[in-house]
């Protein structure tokens, strides 16, 4: 396997990782709003960095497959 193909499956993992990710904080937020148990603002701004820094991180790994590729 070369090294592009590498970097193709690692990103293809993290974008399937992040995926999942998102879908069960989606989850996790609508079984909690259904309960009636609201998430305080200090919540809400955890998840919000917490989704910034997998997005950063997607991101950072595109532009290294891009990098490589050229």
């Amino acid at each position: 396997m070369g090294m592009k193909d590498q970097f193709q499956d690692k990103s293809q993992q993290l974008q399937e990782q992040a995926k999942r990710r998102a879908e069960q904080a989606r989850e996790q937020g609508q079984r909690g709003r259904q309960q009636g148990q609201g998430q305080g603002p200090g919540q809400d701004r955890d998840r919000d960095r917490m989704r910034d820094e997998e997005s950063d991180r997607m991101r950072h790994e595109e532009d290294r497959l891009e990098d490589f590729e050229a």
